[in-house]
């Protein structure tokens, strides 16, 4: 059995009266930045199995959302790599050498549609965090700029980003830990995520999710339980969402950063 077989969605909620939002809190990788964990991944696999073989189909299912050695480990038994748990570790480590590597290399760009989002609602104060079980996102979100020449990271109010927490995705921990810092309930957090395991996270702590679906995953996020499911970050009503509701909007903001 994979790993992902265990990924079940949360149970359906039922009809309330809808929810008025009050933060947002964003996933790094997929969702603001565009960053090379993927190619990390695959590169690192050399001498595992082979490389080819490590889809951008299988990075979402497998290792999207997923604590570094979790992801490694998911991975090694999604491929059916003997003694997967025994050889998760090093292939962790050798990931971990690749992605600096990248970083160095500048391999890391923001997701213009993310860039739009987050400025505007910073010009509006809305409350926003960043949360990533990667070690290196926070450095990675301090090395883009807005258009206005301030950091990117300086957007969001609180980070929670490469933590030793006691779970990883689908557990709600890390968005959980997001909300309680800047001091929202969860049930009134707007969780933004790329994928399955995230949208399963959100649901778990009582949370919104919204999918953004940039790889045409847009079935799977469905299906794990994301109340919106958009293909980009443009196409979310950005008015009703500063009036606390989420939906899509058919005509695009495109605020500059």
């Amino acid at each position: 059995m994979r790993l992902a077989d265990n990924l079940m969605p949360a149970p359906l909620r039922t009809p309330e009266t809808p929810r008025l939002l009050k933060a947002v809190i964003f996933d790094v990788d997929g969702v603001l930045l565009a960053s090379p964990h993927e190619q990390a991944w695959r590169d690192a696999l050399q001498g595992y199995a082979d490389p080819a073989r490590f889809t951008t189909a299988l990075y979402q299912a497998e290792v999207a959302g997923r604590a570094r050695q979790d992801g490694a480990l998911a991975a090694l038994v999604a491929l059916g790599v003997k003694d997967a748990q025994g050889r998760a570790r090093a292939y962790a480590e050798e990931k971990q050498l690749r992605l600096l590597a990248l970083i160095k290399d500048g391999r890391v760009e923001a997701f213009p549609d993310a860039l739009r989002l987050v400025a505007a609602l910073k010009a509006r104060s809305f409350p926003m965090a960043a949360a990533s079980a990667s070690k290196n996102a926070w450095a990675m979100l301090r090395s883009i700029r807005l258009n206005d020449g301030s950091c990117f990271a300086d957007a969001f109010w609180v980070a929670v980003c490469g933590r030793d927490l006691v779970h990883g995705k689908p557990d709600p921990e890390i968005f959980l830990t997001a909300a309680a810092e800047i001091g929202v309930q969860a049930d009134r957090c707007l969780v933004i995520e790329d994928s399955s395991a995230g949208i399963v996270a959100a649901q778990r702590g009582d949370m919104t999710a919204l999918g953004i679906a940039r790889l045409g995953d847009s079935k799977a996020l469905c299906e794990a339980g994301a109340d919106l499911v958009l293909t980009s970050l443009d196409c979310l009503g950005l008015t009703s969402l500063l009036g606390g509701r989420l939906c899509g909007n058919s005509a695009p903001h495109r605020q500059k950063p």
